[in-house]
């Protein structure tokens, strides 16, 4: 365990950014398969967002956006 006041609250913020990632990351795959099933144009452009929100927080690579994107661009249509 740590022994610095600094350690103990980086561990602190750790913690809270790892959970706050895994719930956007988790959200955006929900909202993903959510427009493959139902195929709602409407949808399309808030899960781009979603999925560029999530590269511009270094929670996924940006070639992961850019198959994700492309994969949905069917469903733009």
């Amino acid at each position: 365990m740590a022994n610095h006041l600094s350690a103990l609250k980086r561990i602190r913020q750790n913690h809270t950014r790892r959970f706050r990632n895994k719930y956007v990351y988790k959200s955006t795959r929900t909202a993903i398969k959510k427009l493959m099933k139902e195929k709602k144009k409407e949808q399309y452009s808030k899960v781009i967002s979603m999925i560029d929100k999530l590269v511009k927080k270094n929670i996924i690579h940006m070639n992961k956006a850019a198959r994700l994107k492309k994969k949905l661009k069917t469903f733009r249509d």
